[in-house]
């Protein structure tokens, strides 16, 4: 597949509340969900999901939330959550997401570089993400933007594997 023209692709940070991050966020549920029960989930279930795991954090001073678009419509986002780790301000992402229409097209690693341009800007120089074992073109991804595979660095029972990468 060709890239999407950068004319068409747009990437804004929007607050986790904003029409556009719930869209976007609806749909990345949509997707690990169906993945991991094998089923579509239903709208009930992508709601008890939004209300268990909040995102209020993915916004300034704690974090950041992107949405990528093309043309008018959600493509995918990017979450930027900051944590402490070891006394030092690390940056974990989460909520990588990019729709299977646009997939293979340039969206995610765009995602991606706006992500750690951020984090470098907020002085940030080491990244990690978990993930689970299903998503290979997501795990894909983020060997082809550097990260390497580390051990476990929380207990999450859907991480399958724990990523890294230094910014520096």
């Amino acid at each position: 597949m060709t890239a999407v023209p950068a004319a068409r692709l747009t990437v804004t940070v929007v607050a986790p509340a904003h029409p556009q991050a719930r869209e976007a966020l609806r749909a990345y549920y949509h997707d690990i969900g169906g993945r991991y029960y094998d089923r579509p989930l239903t709208e009930a279930e992508v709601d008890g999901i939004l209300t268990e795991d909040p995102d209020e954090d993915l916004q300034p001073p704690t974090g950041w939330f992107w949405v990528a678009t093309v043309d008018t419509a959600v493509a995918g986002c990017i979450g930027l959550r900051y944590v402490t780790e070891d006394g030092r301000r690390v940056g974990e992402l989460t909520r990588v997401y990019v729709s299977d229409r646009v997939r293979r097209q340039g969206v995610g690693a765009r995602l991606m570089t706006v992500v750690e341009r951020q984090a470098l800007a907020d002085g940030v120089t080491s990244l990690r993400l978990d993930v689970r074992s299903d998503p290979v073109e997501a795990r894909a991804l983020y060997a082809r933007h550097g990260f390497h595979e580390v051990p476990a660095f929380n207990d999450s029972p859907y991480a399958g594997h724990w990523f890294r990468k230094s910014l520096q």
